[in-house]
């Protein structure tokens, strides 16, 4: 059964425009044509004033003056670049000249316009402009579809309490509000966050993912709001974060619960204020972005142990999806492998294979800790080491036959062996380390270490 959510009617963003000129008059004829196009406006008589001006709030357009009293609309350039390296910007003057105009394309403006100009030609600029934006965002869109094109990535499901999470996210993907995604490892998190994303009126804008458990403190502080040159060693210019990257859009935090306490405050002080500050910079930057996170954790149980704040978890989670596991959708199962079959066939060039009617009572019967990810990985392996026309249960790793040969459930007549044996092997499957599955279990690494050994081999 395919899910198909209905795209909300919601109308674009109007464009944000700039207006830099020292005469007042241009400034006011400027506003008035721009505004009847639907744009939104702000106005700068200085380059001071203009360069406050985006750093209070960001803008797509910017018609900036070539003399501006004293200082140069030439030499503001690069500044107003350096502050929002998505700007576009238009060179307006009454001294055109192609040597001028060549060099404000050098400096980085994508048009020029001279004096005295018309309404028509204000129009015929946005409308450029914006299509030019479109493009990019289209552009940018298709280049992170192709990087995650992978079979996961779809929204069928014959589950009513998938069907009940989709519906959430359609009906959030209306607001501006924060959305906390909660599930196990692989149950398919990242693909609902660009989901949501895909269903809003920021579609158009960027989609920007930030890994959190990859990267130390310093650098995922670094990789969230940017750092000036000699922040921190190695540090050898002015970069964005992936803030400043997803302006307009959605910025997608996965695993948000691997942030350290510092960090959180920096994130709580952004979903408030929609303020930051690059490292090693003390000017306050501002932001148009829209969080969605996700974690695998019980935060309400982390913030009770004081590893996250209350105050985060109340500002992350003004919507809640909660995302249930493979082993509570079991109508999923079957589908979600053939289309994983017929996906790593067509990428390995050779014919699709079937399921046999014992491999389908296999993936039926198995608990799936590792939840959608790891039936992907173990249907990828199987079209690995099995080249027959038929997947059987030996194509599949021996854990996979081994718990499902004999199903074990609490309560049943079953050995504590058995059941300790089934519990580790399902926390081992469904998080990333082994030092995170010992967390769990509540014992040291070297004991799991030794009870996997043990364990994975199949039980006599």
């Amino acid at each position: 059964m395919e899910t198909g959510p209905v795209t909300p009617v919601v109308e674009a963003r109007p464009m944000r425009v700039l207006v830099v000129d020292d005469e007042r008059n241009i400034r006011t004829t400027l506003r008035v044509c721009l505004e009847g196009l639907g744009c939104e406006v702000r106005e700068a008589a200085t380059s001071d004033a203009a360069l406050a001006a985006l750093a209070q709030a960001p803008a797509d357009l910017a018609f900036v003056d070539l003399r501006l009293g004293t200082a140069s609309g030439l030499e503001l350039l690069p500044r107003l670049l350096a502050e929002s390296p998505t700007l576009d910007i238009v060179l307006i003057t009454a001294y055109a000249t192609f040597d001028t105009a060549v060099e404000a394309v050098r400096r980085g403006a994508r048009d020029y316009l001279p004096k005295p100009f018309t309404p028509a030609q204000i129009r015929h600029l946005v409308d450029k402009t914006r299509a030019h934006r479109e493009r990019g965002f289209q552009l940018d869109a298709l280049a992170e579809q192709l990087a995650q094109s992978v079979p996961e990535a779809t929204l069928e499901t014959a589950s009513p309490l998938m069907h009940a999470a989709l519906a959430l996210v359609t009906r959030a993907a209306a607001s501006d509000a924060a959305v906390l995604l909660r599930g196990e490892s692989g149950t398919g998190k990242g693909v609902l966050a660009r989901t949501l994303h895909s269903l809003s009126a920021r579609r158009r804008r960027p989609f920007v993912t930030v890994n959190c458990p990859t990267l130390s403190e310093q650098l995922l502080a670094s990789e969230l709001f940017g750092h000036v040159r000699g922040a921190f060693t190695g540090a050898v210019r002015d970069q964005p974060g992936r803030v400043e990257q997803a302006e307009g859009g959605t910025l997608f935090l996965d695993e948000v619960a691997e942030m350290s306490p510092a960090l959180q405050a920096q994130l709580l002080r952004f979903l408030q204020e929609k303020q930051f500050e690059r490292l090693g910079e003390g000017r306050t930057r501002r932001a148009d972005v829209r969080v969605v996170a996700a974690t695998n954790r019980d935060l309400e149980k982390d913030v009770a142990e004081g590893r996250f704040r209350e105050d985060l978890l109340y500002r992350l989670n003004v919507i809640e999806v909660k995302l249930p596991g493979l082993r509570e959708r079991p109508e999923d199962i079957l589908p979600l492998a053939r289309r994983f079959v017929t996906f790593f066939a067509r990428t390995a060039q050779r014919a699709v294979p079937e399921l046999s009617p014992a491999t389908e009572a296999m993936l039926r019967a198995y608990a799936w800790p590792g939840n959608v990810r790891e039936l992907r990985n173990a249907v990828e392996r199987a079209l690995i080491v099995w080249p027959a026309g038929v997947l059987e249960p030996q194509a599949f790793p021996e854990r996979i036959a081994a718990a499902t040969g004999s199903q074990v459930t609490l309560g049943g007549p079953h050995t504590l062996e058995e059941v300790e044996r089934e519990h580790i092997l399902r926390v081992l499957a469904s998080v990333p380390t082994l030092d995170e599955a010992a967390r769990v279990l509540g014992i040291d690494a070297s004991t799991l270490w030794r009870k996997r050994k043990r364990y994975e081999a199949p039980p006599d």
